[in-house]
Parts: C-alpha cells; structure tokens; sequence
C-alpha cells in the first residue's frame, strides 16, 4: 500500500511539474553591442518591447500643414512558453496612427491591436515588414518605408524616403534610460525623412508631401521603478541637423534620468547625458476628456561644448491626446509643434547681404560678397525655408557713389541653406526701395524647426 501511495505521489508531482509555467527569458540591453542593417530594422522578438516609431508633418497644399503619427509596437507578454496552443499570445503587436489638423482642433486617431500569427499580424525577422489586419509597415528594397493606415476618419498612405545616415543614439545605439546600466534600450533613428503619398479624409483623397523622423528603439527593461512619465523630442532642423532629446520623470515632476543626441549640418555629433539637457514648462493643458494635465509649452535647454542654447517648443494646437484604452494601451500626449532656436536673419545695410545670427554666435553671411544682388526689406517664410525680400541687380559704379548703381527693385526668394538665388518670385514688379541706415532684421517665430513631441 505504501508503495502504492508513493508511485502516485510521484506521478502527481511529474504531473504538476509539466503543468508549471514558463515564463519568457528577456534577454538584457547591454553596451558594446553592434547594430547590423537591414537586419536591426527588423524585429528583435526575444526583447519584452520594441517599436517603430514615425512622426512628421505634411503640406497639404494651400499653405495648409497636418502632423501625422504612425507606430507600430511588439510586446512579448509574460505568457507560458510551453503552451502549444496557436493562440497563446506570445507576442502581441498593436499601433496607433494619429492626424493632427489645426482646423479641426482636436487629434484624429486610430489603433489595431492582435496577437501574433495566423497571417494577420506579424512582424518579420531580417527587415522592417510588419502587418496588423489592414495596416501595415515595410521597408522596399530600394531602402524606402511604406506604410498605410487608417480608420473610420483617415487614411495615410505615405512613403518615407530615407536622406540621412541612420544616426545611431546615446553610445553606438545604446541608449541609458536610468540610473542602471541593464535600464537602457537599443535605440536608433531615421531623421529628415522625405515623404510623400496621400491623406483621404471624407471621402477625398488629397496627395501629400513632407518631412519626418523614424524612431526604432527595443529593449527588456526600459524604466526606473520611480518613473511615472516619459517626455521626448525630435528636431528635423532647417540647416539639416537633427536634435533628439529626452527625459524620464518621477512622480514629483523632476527627472530621474535625460539625454539625447545632436548631430549638426555637417555630420559632427555631440551625445547628451543627464547633467546636460533640461526640460521645463511655461503653459500646461488639462484634457476635458481624461482630466490629464500635459506640459504644452516647453523650453528644452542643452548643454553643448559652446555654450548652453535653447528652444521654445509651442503646439500646433493643444488637445492632440491620444486615448488608446479602447485597445488596451495607454493615454498620452503626441503631437505637432514647432520650435524657435533664437536664429535671427537680417539683411545688412552696409553691404546689403542676407545674415544669419545664433545665439552666441558672429553674423554668418548667406550670400555672396561682392555679388551683382543686394538685399532688402523682406521675412522668413519657415515651411519653406526661405527668406523673400527685395532685390535689386548692381549695373556699373559711379564716379559719385561707393556702391553699383542697381536697377528697379524685384520681389525674390533666397534658400537660406542652400545659398542658391532664385529670381524673380514676380519679374518688373517696381516695388519701392525702402533700405534705411539700419539694418532690417527679421526674427525667425516659431519656424526654425518641425517636430513631434511626446
């Protein structure tokens, strides 16, 4: 009888040892690691989290701009990894996709969400190709992004042409998230992407052109056990350098970890680490819908080895909250703004060139000395880059004047980076000279750059 009892004994203890879960092993984020393209634009699915991350704007004609969000998310849950079961959801995927029209004055948004398998949603290995339903994300051969998405009030159907190396954060793509070395991610983007595509609202269907920034980032152990917030930006700069900066918040507002990433125009880059990047807040906005209170208008300030330099972040409109509980996920802040570094652009009257002045910096000239054009009276028209103002063609000196003779005045425009004159914007417009002993600065509102902030 004994034996009996123990031969059962044995047999449920097997029995409930085969029964014991199995969780997932998460692998750890550590430095030194290497990135290997295209394969690391694919999916890393032994991670917990991962996501491909685009934001931008679009010109939708007529002077008419949008900011748009799509992004794609895996999770690896903390499910059984022994259940042989085709539904267990060992990896989950969802995305949301988000349109921001400052006519409208509110977030258009939409999510899918599905376990991975069965066709409908996965997320290859290799290269960026993933599916979610009828939405979808993949990388051409060509090294272009597609993407389309949409729901009950939108769809994007946009390409996202790459014009940039991949420029990789914090230390060769690892990127610290918090006081321990294993609270880091593998991080990486795509800025100054060229977009182009279509945006169908209402029933019409309007083509789009654009610029925006891809975010690739995974990991198995993103964040302190403190924080509670996570605020982050990207600058497509209008000189061509980029500007990424974040920080993790603690439940008292002050942060428990920032850094980020600048790479100026000509391809120098500087890393950021907590002591160098600030955020604070000049304007908060409550959402009438969740009661969430977010920091709308902000000041970023860096630490750079020239000196400290700052920008104004202002929103393109306020309630751009997106509220993604409906799938499960979370409710949070995404959205448009643009952002003044301080540049101001003058023309001189001494010499009648076109300058741009930085904070801390000496007047740099953007067109050429002793060219046949002068410059005058004008504004920065910041969508497009570009100062428009008078000019005038020298002709021959006179005995009596220091400088050429010019012709009638002429409407023109001047690509400010690009130091390439393109005349006229209207030919024998005969508009008024109106130079003066001072010279004629033009401040840059609000325009030097165009980003999303989360």
């Amino acid at each position: 009888m004994r034996a009996i009892w123990l031969l059962c004994l044995l047999i449920a203890t097997a029995a409930a040892a085969a029964d014991s879960p199995v969780p997932p092993s998460y692998p750890a984020v550590t430095a030194g690691a290497v990135m290997r393209f295209p394969l690391d634009h694919g999916a890393h699915p032994e991670f917990r989290t991962e996501w491909w991350y685009i934001t931008g704007w679009l010109d939708a004609g007529e002077g008419k701009a949008l900011g748009f969000q799509v992004t794609f998310f895996r999770t690896r849950p903390g499910v059984d990894q022994q259940n042989p079961s085709a539904f267990a959801a060992k990896q989950v995927l969802f995305a949301h996709a988000a349109l921001s029209d400052p006519a409208l004055g509110r977030l258009l948004h939409d999510q899918r969400a599905a376990r991975a398998g069965f066709g409908l949603a996965e997320a290859s290995i290799g290269d960026a190709d993933i599916v979610l339903d009828d939405w979808s994300l993949k990388r051409g051969a060509d090294g272009v992004f597609h993407s389309k998405v949409g729901g009950k009030e939108f769809t994007l159907d946009l390409n996202f042409k790459p014009t940039q190396p991949i420029l990789l954060e914090g230390e060769n793509g690892y990127s610290r998230k918090g006081p321990r070395p294993e609270q880091a991610s593998y991080y990486y983007s795509l800025p100054h992407l060229q977009v182009s595509g279509s945006v169908q609202r209402r029933g019409r269907v309007g083509q789009v052109k654009g610029s925006a920034w891809l975010d690739r980032e995974w990991s198995s152990s993103y964040l302190d056990e403190r924080a509670v917030g996570w605020d982050w930006i990207g600058f497509n700069l209008d000189d061509g350098g980029v500007l990424m900066a974040f920080q993790i918040r603690g439940a008292d507002g002050r942060a428990l970890w920032a850094g980020g990433t600048l790479r100026d125009a000509s391809g120098a880059v500087v890393t950021f680490g907590p002591e160098d990047v600030r955020f604070s807040t000049e304007r908060s906005w409550r959402s009438p819908r969740t009661g969430a209170n977010y920091p709308v208008e902000r000041v970023l300030s860096v630490r750079l080895p020239g000196g400290e330099r700052q920008w104004r972040i202002n929103p393109l409109f306020d309630d751009q909250e997106l509220d993604s509980r409906a799938a499960g996920g979370p409710v949070y802040w995404e959205g448009a703004a643009t952002v003044d570094g301080g540049a101001v652009f003058f023309s001189n009257f001494a010499d009648q060139r076109l300058y741009r002045l930085l904070p801390g910096g000496a007047p740099e000239p953007l067109t050429p000395e002793g060219g046949r054009w002068r410059y005058a009276d004008g504004l920065f028209d910041g969508p497009r880059k570009r100062w428009i103002g008078t000019t005038s063609k020298s002709t021959r000196r006179s005995p009596a004047m220091s400088r050429p003779n010019p012709t009638f005045p002429e409407l023109c425009r001047v690509k400010l980076h690009s130091r390439n004159l393109l005349l006229p914007l209207s030919s024998n417009s005969s508009l008024p000279n109106k130079l003066t002993s001072q010279q004629k600065y033009f401040r840059l509102a609000s325009k030097v750059s165009r980003f999303f902030v989360g």
